[in-house]
Protein backbone atom coordinates (compact mmCIF):
# COMPACT_ATOMS: atom_id res chain seq x y z
CA UNK A 1 0.00 0.00 0.00
CA UNK A 2 1.51 3.52 -0.82
CA UNK A 3 1.48 6.51 1.79
CA UNK A 4 -1.49 7.97 2.91
CA UNK A 5 -3.16 10.82 1.33
CA UNK A 6 -4.08 12.98 4.42
CA UNK A 7 -2.33 15.91 5.74
CA UNK A 8 -1.48 17.01 9.26
CA UNK A 9 -1.42 20.63 9.48
CA UNK A 10 0.53 21.59 12.94
CA UNK A 11 -0.34 24.89 14.13
CA UNK A 12 0.67 27.84 16.94
CA UNK A 13 -1.57 29.94 18.59
CA UNK A 14 -0.40 32.83 16.10
CA UNK A 15 -2.51 33.98 13.60
CA UNK A 16 0.74 33.85 11.01
CA UNK A 17 -0.08 30.12 11.31
CA UNK A 18 -3.11 30.51 8.22
CA UNK A 19 -0.02 29.95 5.73
CA UNK A 20 0.66 26.49 6.99
CA UNK A 21 -2.91 25.98 7.02
CA UNK A 22 -3.37 27.00 3.05
CA UNK A 23 -0.17 24.95 2.14
CA UNK A 24 -1.69 22.17 4.12
CA UNK A 25 -4.87 22.16 2.03
CA UNK A 26 -2.92 22.89 -1.08
CA UNK A 27 -0.71 19.76 -0.73
CA UNK A 28 -4.26 17.75 0.73
CA UNK A 29 -5.99 19.63 -2.36
CA UNK A 30 -3.60 18.38 -5.01
CA UNK A 31 -3.27 14.57 -3.26
CA UNK A 32 -6.80 13.66 -2.70
CA UNK A 33 -6.38 13.43 0.96
CA UNK A 34 -8.52 15.03 3.68
CA UNK A 35 -6.68 17.74 5.87
CA UNK A 36 -6.56 17.67 9.63
CA UNK A 37 -5.40 21.01 11.64
CA UNK A 38 -3.95 20.75 15.53
CA UNK A 39 -2.46 22.70 18.29
CA UNK A 40 -0.77 20.77 20.82
CA UNK A 41 -1.01 23.11 24.08
CA UNK A 42 1.28 22.34 27.16
CA UNK A 43 -1.02 21.95 30.24
CA UNK A 44 -1.15 24.37 32.81
CA UNK A 45 -0.92 26.94 30.02
CA UNK A 46 -4.13 29.31 30.20
CA UNK A 47 -4.18 30.44 27.14
CA UNK A 48 -8.31 31.03 26.85
CA UNK A 49 -7.02 33.64 29.37
CA UNK A 50 -4.61 35.58 26.97
CA UNK A 51 -7.55 37.91 24.40
CA UNK A 52 -4.70 37.45 21.29
CA UNK A 53 -4.01 33.66 21.80
CA UNK A 54 -7.73 33.23 22.08
CA UNK A 55 -8.69 35.06 18.89
CA UNK A 56 -5.68 33.33 16.91
CA UNK A 57 -7.42 29.75 17.74
CA UNK A 58 -10.65 31.16 16.67
CA UNK A 59 -9.32 32.68 13.45
CA UNK A 60 -7.41 29.62 12.77
CA UNK A 61 -10.31 27.71 13.68
CA UNK A 62 -12.20 29.88 10.97
CA UNK A 63 -9.81 29.23 8.58
CA UNK A 64 -9.92 25.25 8.87
CA UNK A 65 -13.70 25.28 8.70
CA UNK A 66 -13.05 27.22 5.42
CA UNK A 67 -10.58 24.10 3.93
CA UNK A 68 -12.95 21.74 4.72
CA UNK A 69 -10.62 20.78 7.81
CA UNK A 70 -11.17 19.77 11.80
CA UNK A 71 -9.31 21.28 13.89
CA UNK A 72 -8.32 19.96 17.07
CA UNK A 73 -6.22 21.16 20.09
CA UNK A 74 -4.87 18.77 22.68
CA UNK A 75 -3.46 19.43 25.81
CA UNK A 76 0.09 17.88 26.46
CA UNK A 77 3.73 18.03 27.26
CA UNK A 78 4.29 15.56 24.91
CA UNK A 79 4.22 16.92 22.02
CA UNK A 80 5.89 14.09 19.50
CA UNK A 81 3.47 11.24 21.38
CA UNK A 82 0.71 13.22 20.59
CA UNK A 83 1.63 13.95 16.62
CA UNK A 84 2.52 10.56 15.90
CA UNK A 85 -0.27 8.87 17.55
CA UNK A 86 -2.26 11.65 15.92
CA UNK A 87 -0.74 10.31 12.70
CA UNK A 88 -1.58 6.58 13.14
CA UNK A 89 -4.82 7.40 13.99
CA UNK A 90 -5.79 9.70 11.04
CA UNK A 91 -3.39 7.66 8.76
CA UNK A 92 -1.40 10.95 7.34
CA UNK A 93 0.84 10.42 4.77
CA UNK A 94 2.20 14.39 4.94
CA UNK A 95 2.92 16.68 7.66
CA UNK A 96 2.89 20.32 7.55
CA UNK A 97 4.98 22.59 10.48
CA UNK A 98 6.17 25.41 10.40
CA UNK A 99 9.84 26.74 11.30
CA UNK A 100 10.72 27.73 14.24
CA UNK A 101 11.20 31.50 14.49
CA UNK A 102 13.63 31.28 17.55
CA UNK A 103 16.31 28.92 16.60
CA UNK A 104 18.39 29.39 20.03
CA UNK A 105 16.81 26.55 21.81
CA UNK A 106 16.63 24.01 18.84
CA UNK A 107 12.93 22.21 20.71
CA UNK A 108 11.48 22.69 17.64
CA UNK A 109 14.74 21.01 14.93
CA UNK A 110 14.53 18.16 17.67
CA UNK A 111 10.35 18.07 17.38
CA UNK A 112 11.08 17.39 13.94
CA UNK A 113 13.93 15.09 14.21
CA UNK A 114 12.10 13.14 16.23
CA UNK A 115 8.75 12.88 14.41
CA UNK A 116 11.00 11.82 11.50
CA UNK A 117 12.78 9.37 13.53
CA UNK A 118 9.39 8.02 14.48
CA UNK A 119 6.94 8.11 11.49
CA UNK A 120 9.21 6.89 8.68
CA UNK A 121 6.38 6.93 6.24
CA UNK A 122 5.81 10.12 6.54
CA UNK A 123 6.46 12.91 4.31
CA UNK A 124 7.39 16.47 6.12
CA UNK A 125 7.08 19.75 4.33
CA UNK A 126 8.66 22.61 6.61
CA UNK A 127 7.71 25.81 6.01
CA UNK A 128 10.48 29.21 6.47
CA UNK A 129 9.31 31.31 8.96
Amino acid sequence: MGRSLNVLICVTRQISCERLIRIGYDVSKKSGGKPHVIHVAPIGENFLGNPKEGEALDYLFDISKQVGAEMTVLRSNEVVEVLTDFSQKYNIGTMVLGESASTKSGREGEIIRQLKRRLRDVEFIVVPA
